[in-house]
């Protein structure tokens, strides 16, 4: 499982991993290449952090 927070929605992408699969995920900050083609999952804001189990 993957998501894609910005600044605002990374609280919730973290606990809407944890909800869905019962681990504990990897928070990782996107580089600037990877920042500028992609968008938060919950809004249509530039996305900061990726939410993964990897």
């Amino acid at each position: 499982m993957e998501l894609y927070c910005c600044q605002t929605h990374v609280g919730q992408g973290l606990d809407e991993f944890v909800a869905k699969t019962e681990s504990y995920p990897i928070l990782t900050e996107l580089s600037d290449i990877e920042k500028l083609s992609t968008k938060c999952n919950y809004c249509e804001e530039q996305a900061l952090y990726l939410v993964a189990d990897k």
